[in-house]
Parts: structure tokens; C-alpha cells; sequence
């Protein structure tokens, strides 16, 4: 039997499409979620992709004693994937004090009973936020940390501070960052995807979501950045090949075939799409026109980030497969079912 797996945050976006690829893989998975920004209805998703419901405990890891007694409950889990988090950047502004709070009081908690224990793996979720404003692209992941442009991308790099000082006094303790660039897509099937709570922080769901007439239209913060078309330029990657990257990471760790007990990575396509064409690419892709107009630049963006994805490459053996168009294609098959569910409520 394969090793028990805790993942937090595990009927989030990113979260869910990764307890797919490991229950695929025969690992027993536990899910923690507080159901703060996902739905129940996931863990019936998962279930019907993979035949396997796994142990679900709602739960929020910012309460102490509720961590103490989880680990209590399960203390053959030796291996975790930390999604758990907030995540919207433009909030984090509004309202430092619940992100720092959120996003580390969890950690922490994990930390401190997982460190504990005679062999542990941890993956964090992280993100290419903590590099801001690369000064050269691709991006590799021995690029200055800049100063975070949000409390969101703040917390990520002390989250990942934290993490290192816990492996430099725990030597059983291993631990990989795993710096994601612009997850977006659906799970082939359409039983999961990416389920935004209220408006949309991300591009894509706001153009499927466009695209279907739940959005009047789209806006576009920027046409005069110093790029091709001038909008920005992100690293989109298909969220079941992010998903896959998690598995193929953790598995190193709980295979000791990792040199060193932390490691950090980058996970991306190595390629760089403008906003226009990611539009292109979606029209292209699903037949679909969409209504956008060209808006004022948007606080806090930077103009370019993808990712120098060679040491993912080499050193876990992964790469990124799915094409953007696939990517859309996938977003809009879960879009028209999300809908297809909510005409029915």
C-alpha cells in the first residue's frame, strides 16, 4: 500500500486535480478543506473521475487544536501537499492581516507536528509571485526574491522562509516549493474545474464566464505595456499537468532520491502568451466570439513572467505537455457544464 497523503485545500482548483493524479497513482489521500472557497460537490467530482472517495475532515488549520487533534486521528500520514490558502492579490490589500494570518498561522501548525515526526514530505504550494518583476525572462529559480507587490505574494515567500529554516533543524524533514506560474483548464472528463466564489481573479475564468453571458464583457488592464501587443505576458500551464508535477515531486521526497531536504522549483510551460492571444486562442479553440474592451492598467501587475522550466525538466523528470488551446478548450467543456448544473438549480 502506498503511503497516506494529507492534502490541504484539496477540493480547491488546483488541490482537487491533484487528489485525482494521486488516488490514479494508488496513494490514500485525506483531504483537509474549511469549504471557504470551494463547494462539496467536488469530492463527488473526484469520486466519479477516479472510483475512490477519499477520508474528507472540513476543517480550518488556522485552529491549533484542531491541527493537535487531526494528527492525533492520523498519524500515519507522512507525506503532505499544502494548498490551503488565500489567494486573491487585489484582497490581500484590502486585508493584510487575514492573508498573513490564513496563509501562515496553517503552515505553521502543519509544520510543527509534521516536523516532529521521524520522516516527513512536504509540498508547498508557491508561487512565481515571490520573484515580481524578474529582471531577465524566463524566469529561473535563482532569480532575486524582489520585494512582494501584495501581502498575497508576501506570504508566499515567508511561507517558503519558514519552510527552509524547518528543514535546516529537522534533517529527516524534506520539503519541496513548488513556484507555480498561471494554472488554468479543467480535468478532461468536466467533473472538476476551476469554480471561482464570486467575481473572477483570473483571466481565464472571466473569459469563460464571459463567454457563456454570465460577464458582460472582458476587460483588458493595459494595451500599452512594452510587449508584442502591448498586454502582459504570463506562463499559462494546464492544471492536470501542475497536478501531475505535485505527485512526481513528492514522490522524490518520499523516495529520499532528493539530495538536499528543501528544494524549490518552477512549474510552467517555458512559454509566454500575451493577454490578446490567450483571447485568440480561446475564440480558436471553442468556436466562441467574446466581448472584451481595452482597460487602465491594473495596480500591481507586472508586465512579463514564464517560467525557465529546465530544472523541472531535469531534475523531476516532468514537463508540461497540454497546449494552451487544449487548456481553453477544457475550461470551456467545465464552464457549459457549470452552467448546464446551475439551470438545474
Amino acid at each position: 500500500m502506498k503511503s497516506k497523503i494529507l492534502v490541504t485545500g484539496g477540493l480547491g482548483f488546483i488541490g482537487s486535480h491533484t487528489v485525482v493524479a494521486l488516488q490514479e497513482q494508488g496513494y490514500e489521500v485525506v483531504i483537509i478543506d474549511n469549504l471557504s472557497n470551494s463547494s462539496l460537490d467536488v469530492l463527488a467530482g473526484i469520486t466519479k473521475i477516479t472510483q475512490i472517495t477519499p477520508e474528507f475532515e472540513n476543517m480550518d488549520l488556522r485552529d491549533k487544536d484542531a491541527v493537535a487533534g487531526f494528527f492525533e486521528k492520523y498519524p500515519d500520514i507522512n507525506g503532505v501537499i499544502h494548498f490551503a490558502a488565500s489567494k486573491a492579490v487585489g484582497e490581500s490589500v484590502e486585508n493584510p492581516l487575514l492573508y498573513y494570518e490564513n496563509n501562515l498561522s496553517s503552515l505553521i501548525y502543519i509544520l510543527q507536528h509534521l516536523s516532529q515526526k521521524e520522516q516527513a514530505s512536504f509540498i508547498f504550494s508557491s508561487s512565481c509571485t515571490v520573484y515580481g518583476q524578474a529582471d531577465t525572462l524566463p524566469i529561473k529559480e535563482n532569480a532575486p526574491i524582489k520585494k512582494a507587490m501584495s501581502p498575497y505574494g508576501n506570504t508566499k515567500q515567508i511561507g517558503e522562509e519558514i519552510i527552509e529554516d524547518t528543514c535546516k533543524v529537522h534533517p529527516a524533514f524534506k520539503a519541496i516549493s513548488l513556484r507555480y506560474f498561471n494554472p488554468i483548464g479543467a480535468h478532461p472528463s468536466a467533473e472538476i474545474g476551476e469554480l471561482p466564489i464570486g467575481t473572477p481573479q483570473n483571466l481565464v475564468p472571466f473569459i469563460t464566464q464571459t463567454a457563456i453571458g454570465k460577464r458582460e464583457q472582458l476587460s483588458v488592464f493595459g494595451d500599452d505595456y512594452p510587449t508584442k501587443d502591448g498586454t502582459c505576458i504570463r506562463d499559462y500551464i494546464h492544471v492536470m499537468d501542475l497536478a501531475k508535477a505535485h505527485v512526481v515531486a513528492l514522490k522524490r521526497l518520499l523516495d529520499n532520491s532528493s539530495e538536499k531536504n528543501y528544494d524549490v522549483f518552477n512549474l510552467g510551460t517555458g512559454n509566454g502568451n500575451t493577454v490578446l492571444e490567450v483571447i485568440e486562442s480561446f475564440q480558436k479553440s471553442t468556436g466562441k466570439k467574446l466581448a472584451y474592451k481595452i482597460a487602465d492598467r491594473r495596480e500591481g501587475d507586472v508586465i512579463a513572467a514564464y517560467a525557465d522550466t529546465n530544472k523541472a525538466n531535469s531534475v523531476l523528470n516532468w514537463k508540461a505537455v497540454h497546449s494552451l488551446d487544449e487548456a481553453l478548450k477544457s475550461a470551456w467543456k467545465w464552464e457549459e457544464k457549470v452552467m448546464k448544473i446551475e439551470k438545474k438549480h
